[in-house]
């Protein structure tokens, strides 16, 4: 293994690299996460990242398996995903902006929880219909990958994507419902429902325009 891994060094580097910065690139995942730790708390916050990290490894596996390659090339099949992805994230961002306001201040300063399952549903369906992730995997298994490169390393190079999403979401969650924190958003609820529906519809209609590769 330490064979393995002296000669891979310069694509650990690489992809780890990669995934860091991928990881902390805002987008529609970003979005939920900050959305959901601030109101429905730290928990729900935590489970939806571990349903985005279920997704990467969806991706991780059709990649190494070299259906990230027939993804790419094939237009119905990646407009197909483009388009189930817009739509989830317009779904999404209506429920966030025809929200009503709660009947009183007491309960607007309270966090609503979530099912760890529900968390988990929407942390995984918003990952795994993102169209940018899928050309991130493409990038990197057939760009910074080697077609020699062993499976064992580009299974620990899904992990290491994995575990830089996790780390990344799980360090958000975890500050934005921090104690000291927390009282500061929970005023600001109505204000953070438009603003994260807004992004996440701009999102959605910049997927739809976007070229497919």
């Amino acid at each position: 293994m330490e064979l393995l891994i002296s000669t891979y060094m310069t694509e650990i580097i690489a992809v780890s690299t990669i995934a860091i910065f991928m990881a902390m690139l805002p987008g529609a995942d970003f979005v939920m996460v900050t959305r959901t730790s601030i109101y429905n708390g730290r928990l729900s916050g935590l489970y939806m990242s571990l349903g985005m990290c279920l997704s990467v490894c969806i991706h991780a596996s059709y990649s190494i398996a070299g259906l990230a390659v027939v993804i790419a090339n094939s237009a119905w099949l990646f407009s197909t995903i483009k388009y189930l992805g817009a739509a989830y994230l317009i779904y999404i961002a209506w429920q966030l902006l025809t929200t009503r306001d709660l009947l009183n201040n007491d309960q607007n300063n309270q966090t609503l929880a979530m099912s760890p399952l529900n968390a988990m549903r929407r942390g995984f369906t918003c990952n795994i219909l993102n169209p940018k992730t899928s050309i991130f995997f493409l990038s990197i298994f057939t760009q910074v990958v080697s077609v020699d490169t062993p499976v064992i390393m580009q299974v620990s190079y899904g992990m290491i994507i994995m575990l830089a999403h996790f780390i990344w979401y799980s360090g958000v969650a975890l500050l934005l419902s921090h104690p000291s924190i927390m009282p500061s958003f929970n005023r600001q609820k109505k204000k953070i429902d438009k603003v994260a529906g807004l992004i996440l519809m701009i999102i959605a209609v910049k997927l739809i325009l976007m070229n497919a590769v």
